[in-house]
């Protein structure tokens, strides 16, 4: 038997979507303490899994990894579509589960493509893997160009950086209850759609944030320079989807982003994804006051929600 269990990741956005540049997407985001997945497989001579979504993702492992079968239970999950990586971080953890209950290798990024994951971003790959701040490579643009590769036919992006982030910072997640983020065949129009718009020169700005200013500042552990870049980075992101979510960042996320900016105990807001999860960076003297802002912002986008303040995680998955 073994039960892996693993954090929520956010996703910053992306260092590129033109066809113009050789390299397409580059994603940046950061592993979370909390929510967390959290898996447990037994070996079995074949796959016993409740959970239809997750039986899926058993019997692509078993296969992958040439085992009978597994008995998997889901202890804990992160809420679907919201932007908080829980298709990545519940096939990984499946499939890490699945290997260990046998014994094997799970060879994670190898077989991560075979689950569908990794054909954009490899944040949450990278997450998974070693928690942390990361920044991938991409992918060829040659190869990818407005249609990626059939599933498996890729492999993930390669971290070019990565830091861990000091303890005692915090992110503040509002979570609209509202209409969930794009997946699916969804997503891939859409995302189809931004590409073949994209303008090129918003690369170029968002490269020069992120070397000048969002790197250094996570290497030297600069909060409020840190948060300024990574909004910086959210909002030039949210141009390129200006058409596709009706705005730069999709009603009424955008009208919560906009009020807890506003606040002095938080910096650094933005969509995570395709939301509709805001986050918000502070730390951990400002943190009760980062709710109450964040609270604060869901009411005056007259939506519910749930608000949680969490740490960023300095490592990955942990297989028991």
């Amino acid at each position: 038997m073994a039960t892996v269990g693993v954090g929520a990741r956010l996703h910053f956005g992306f260092q590129n979507l033109s066809l113009a540049h050789a390299r397409l997407y580059g994603g940046l985001g950061v592993a979370l303490a909390e929510p967390r997945v959290r898996v447990t497989a037994e070996r079995a001579d074949g796959v016993d899994c409740p959970d239809g979504t997750v039986r899926g993702y058993v019997e692509r492992a078993t296969e992958l990894l040439d085992v009978p079968g597994a008995t998997v239970s889901v202890e804990e999950t992160l809420p679907r579509h919201v932007g908080l990586g829980s298709g990545t971080q519940l096939a990984l953890a499946t499939l890490v589960a699945v290997a260990h209950a046998h014994d094997r290798e799970p060879r994670l990024r190898e077989h991560a493509p075979d689950l569908g994951r990794g054909g954009r971003s490899g944040v949450g790959v990278a997450a998974f893997e070693d928690g942390g701040f990361v920044v991938d490579g991409g992918h060829p643009t040659a190869r990818f160009t407005t249609e990626p590769p059939a599933e498996g036919e890729w492999t993930v992006p390669p971290v070019v950086a990565r830091h861990d982030l000091p303890a005692e910072w915090r992110f503040v997640l509002a979570i609209p209850d509202t209409a969930r983020g794009r997946n699916g065949d969804r997503e891939e129009a859409s995302m189809r759609a931004v590409v073949e718009r994209a303008e090129p020169g918003i690369a170029d700005e968002v490269a020069g944030v992120v070397n000048r200013r969002l790197l250094p500042a996570a290497a030297e552990g600069r909060l409020d320079d840190f948060g300024d870049a990574v909004a910086e980075v959210g909002r030039l992101n949210g141009a390129w989807y200006v058409d596709e979510q009706g705005g730069v960042f999709r009603p009424p996320v955008g009208t919560v982003v906009d009020e807890l900016a506003g606040d002095p105990a938080v910096t650094g807001v933005g969509q995570s994804s395709w939301g509709p999860t805001v986050y918000g960076l502070t730390d951990v003297d400002r943190q009760e006051a980062a709710v109450a802002a964040a609270e604060d912002a869901l009411r005056a986008a007259d939506v519910d929600g749930e608000v949680l303040v969490v740490g960023a995680a300095s490592r990955g998955a942990l297989v028991e």
